[in-house]
């Protein structure tokens, strides 16, 4: 039964009438010209719902699948072996399951804030933290278009190494910034594309994988020889190693908080779109660096950072290389090229609304805030576009060292976005049994509850320390500040943040919001307790009644 209303309470009732989004089919924007769509929008293009629920499901299980995954493992291989890096990736996928849960519940909650999950650092924890943690958070996906560009470069040099490599810097720099161009619908099809092909490419590579490791080829049976032969593992500064390009393979899962805005049903799609998440660990990641890691020793002179060739960086190139098999090599660099192009796309997109969501919170000079008649956030594009430029440090010699660095500063950061989600989802929690609201009210309720977020933090909070002993004392032992820098460089960014916030607002007494000064009503959609028991009712009923093969598609895709 919906609560009742007393005539007193007329001022909460309007509150959250006002909330109540409808979802039917926006009516159609007027057309303009290409020029004139340069002209500042009057506010309504921002809200328009173009991404479509096949487009959310497929970013869902392919966004972020590029150079962490598909390049970087290459080194942790190295350094901490199959096991390892296996491991390593399990313990954060499960990680990711439960902040995306986490975050999940509080986005089909708060599915319209201008500043998307941003909001919630102010809303939930303290405004400086905000402060530090949106700047994080764009110099993450900002950095992240370069370590791409700079990683196309690279994996070009399987097939040529004697051309320029700003030439390709500059190609696939084009590239983004035409599908960005387009604006919502552009990235939507465009994502929707390229990532289709990852899919199926992983999908093939694992296939083709089981069968090289069957005894398909020349090589013969295969099994486990490698993690016999030269080892399973390395020690445990290798294991710790491997969770910084974990956490980054996997950093971009959290970015479907910033892509359900642009859909027309995100109560529908998230949940959906969560549950593939756990699909995507699963196979996508767990499953195709079996795979590899029984294909590839991990002393293999070809691996990058090994110090010999740096033309095969990737293991998923050499696990068919190796073996003798031929135009897979090909095709998979060619998918590496697809996979790094649809990331940079996607960090060209993200970088530039999150660069305008914290001018309209007021953390970036107002300036910034410009959004066209396309939808587009204009100015907040072209600094992103500027921050991409640099990019083109790919000509110098030494481009893993400048791979490695910029992955550090991308993978850590993710290392303090999603314990900082876990955090606001926490207090959520605890502002709603303050409130009084069931959980039974909200359109989506964490799997995982309150325990998948103590979960994620401390998983989190042990990342940290671990990559702050690696960073001080490599394998030597003794300290090495260069060392230390390269590797946590993304730390010391984000205390500069939240201290220098702290000396300009000059609010020294105050580090943390109440649980009774959090306003969870502001900006919240209330959904309707009766259709959400039926829809509950309704989604049992099919899972029940459908054949025990179909279940799991019933459950992953209803």
């Amino acid at each position: 039964m919906a609560k009742e209303y007393k005539h007193e309470d007329s001022i909460s009732v309007e509150q959250m009438v006002s909330e109540i989004k409808p979802y039917g089919t926006p009516e159609s924007a007027p057309k303009v010209g290409f020029l004139e769509s340069f002209q500042r929008g009057d506010g309504s293009h921002v809200h328009a719902k173009n991404l479509k629920m096949s487009h959310l499901c497929v970013i869902a299980l392919s966004s972020g699948l590029g150079t962490g995954l598909l390049v970087g493992a290459a080194a942790k291989l190295r350094l901490g072996g199959p096991l390892f890096l296996l491991v390593a990736y399990m313990i954060v996928g499960i990680m990711c399951i439960c902040t995306m849960n986490s975050v999940g519940e509080l986005t089909v909650a708060y599915p319209d804030l201008e500043g998307g999950f941003n909001e919630w650092y102010r809303k939930f924890l303290d405004e400086s933290i905000a402060f530090a943690l949106g700047w994080n958070y764009w110099l993450q996906w900002s950095t992240t278009i370069s370590l791409e560009l700079v990683t196309a470069s690279m994996t070009i040099k399987f097939w040529n190494s004697s051309i320029d490599s700003d030439v390709f810097v500059v190609i696939f720099m084009v590239l983004i910034i035409f599908i960005n161009l387009f604006g919502v619908k552009g990235y939507g099809e465009a994502e929707f594309v390229m990532n289709s092909i990852k899919l199926t490419a992983l999908t093939g590579f694992f296939i083709m994988g089981l069968c090289v490791d069957l005894g398909a080829t020349k090589t013969g049976f295969i099994g486990g020889k490698y993690w016999r032969d030269p080892g399973a593992y390395t020690n445990f500064k290798g294991l710790v190693k491997c969770f910084s390009t974990a956490s980054f393979s996997m950093g971009g899962t959290e970015f479907l908080a910033l892509s359900v805005s642009e859909v027309r049903n995100p109560k529908r799609a998230l949940p959906c779109a969560i549950r593939l998440v756990f699909l995507r660990v699963i196979f996508f990641y767990v499953g195709t660096l079996l795979i590899v890691g029984l294909l590839v020793p991990h002393n293999s002179d070809r691996l990058m950072g090994s110090g010999g060739a740096a033309t095969s960086a990737s293991p998923y190139v050499l696990a068919a290389d190796i073996h003798g098999v031929k135009v897979i090599p090909h095709i998979m660099n060619a998918v590496i090229l697809n996979s790094v192009t649809s990331v940079a796309t996607a960090a060209m997109y993200s970088s530039s609304r999150l660069l305008r969501s914290l001018a309209i919170q007021g953390y970036a000079p107002r300036w910034l805030d410009y959004v066209d008649k396309a939808g587009r956030p204009l100015r907040a594009w072209f600094v992103s576009i500027l921050a991409s430029c640099f990019a083109f440090i790919a000509t110098y010699k030494k481009q893993d060292v400048i791979f490695n660095w910029l992955l550090s500063i991308v993978a850590l950061s993710i290392v303090f976005i999603w314990p900082a989600l876990c955090i606001c989802h926490l207090r959520w929690r605890a502002a709603l049994k303050h409130n009084g609201v069931p959980l039974e009210s909200l359109g989506f309720v964490s799997y995982t509850g309150v325990w998948g977020s103590w979960l994620s933090i401390i998983v989190n909070a042990l990342i940290l320390i671990g990559q702050f002993w690696v960073a001080l004392f490599p394998d030597g032992g003794e300290a090495n500040v260069s060392n230390f820098f390269q590797n946590y460089a993304c730390v010391p960014f984000t205390l500069a943040c939240y201290v220098g916030h702290k000396i300009y607002v000059g609010k020294w007494s105050k580090y943390w919001l109440n649980v009774d000064e959090i306003d969870v009503e502001t900006g919240r959609t209330i959904y309707d307790s009766g259709i959400l028991q039926l829809e509950k009712e309704e989604f049992k009923q099919k899972i029940a009644c459908a054949p025990f093969w179909k279940k799991p598609i019933v459950w992953f895709f209803n």
